[in-house]
């Protein structure tokens, strides 16, 4: 069975972010992520992660503003600048996290300027996992689903592929979203194993909904057998929607002996 983190930005809601920490760890989660800890200074955070015993695995650079809308700034020509500020604050919250791990969001792409948008994704992304491999912390890219964000610029496996190779480092890597590529391109366990060298951590959620493992389509006693058969060794985010409330939706766990 894959170590599993709770994904406090979908988990535990009901709850005071600070406070999530605790029940994460009460309800057997040995890790966490979430989307961004920057409205909280890093050491209460840490101390947080430290009482619990909890393994900070993963959040996101700062991207954009999220109340509005925006969900990535790594594709827009014009904030280049805002984008390599953000790139520092993360490293600075990483290290004091001991966070080994930053997702990059794309960001949706402007209308018309997909070109423009591609070469803006990939300078920035040079930067990144530059000065994030100075700091002994891994890049990663996720592809997202254009059902739930129209327009997000990266969509599936192969495009995520080409943007690495583009890119040109060995501190870049995906985050692969059971989720969002059931959506959008399906074949899973073929896809997970094909590319399992470029794989550095997984999230997942079913699918319709976006709920826990067990409501629908995809078969997850299948998938955790297979992860440990290929001998995935990374971390499974456990980012979804609980059809009810979080403790009602954590049955599923006790299944896998956790």
């Amino acid at each position: 069975m894959p170590r599993l983190a709770a994904n406090l930005s979908m988990l535990f809601t009901e709850l005071e972010f600070l406070d999530r920490f605790d029940a994460a760890a009460k309800a057997g989660f040995r890790g966490v992520e979430y989307l961004f800890p920057y409205d909280f200074s890093a050491e209460e955070i840490r101390t947080r992660l430290q009482n619990n015993h909890l393994t900070q695995v993963l959040f996101n650079l700062p991207a954009g503003d999220w109340a509005a809308g925006e969900r990535g700034i790594a594709c827009l020509p014009d904030r280049a600048g805002e984008f390599r500020e953000g790139v520092s604050k993360a490293i600075e919250y990483a290290q004091v996290l001991g966070c080994k791990q930053i997702n990059c969001l794309a960001g949706i792409a402007p209308q018309g300027a997909l070109p423009r948008a591609e070469e803006t994704f990939v300078e920035n992304l040079r930067y990144a996992a530059s000065k994030l491999k100075s700091a002994d912390i891994q890049l990663v890219i996720e592809a997202i689903n254009t059902r739930d964000i129209p327009g997000f610029f990266l969509k599936n496996t192969k495009q995520a592929l080409e943007i690495v190779e583009a890119v040109g480092s060995d501190n870049i890597a995906l985050q692969y979203d059971i989720y969002h590529m059931q959506i959008m391109e399906g074949d899973l366990a073929r896809t997970i194993e094909n590319n399992l060298a470029s794989i550095k951590h997984i999230q997942l959620a079913d699918n319709p909904g976006r709920h826990e493992p067990g409501t629908g389509e995809i078969n997850y006693d299948f998938l955790f057998r297979f992860l440990d058969q290929i001998g995935y060794q990374g971390w499974v985010g456990c980012e979804y929607k609980p059809a009810t409330t979080t403790e009602a939706g954590l049955g599923w766990l006790a299944s896998y002996g956790q």
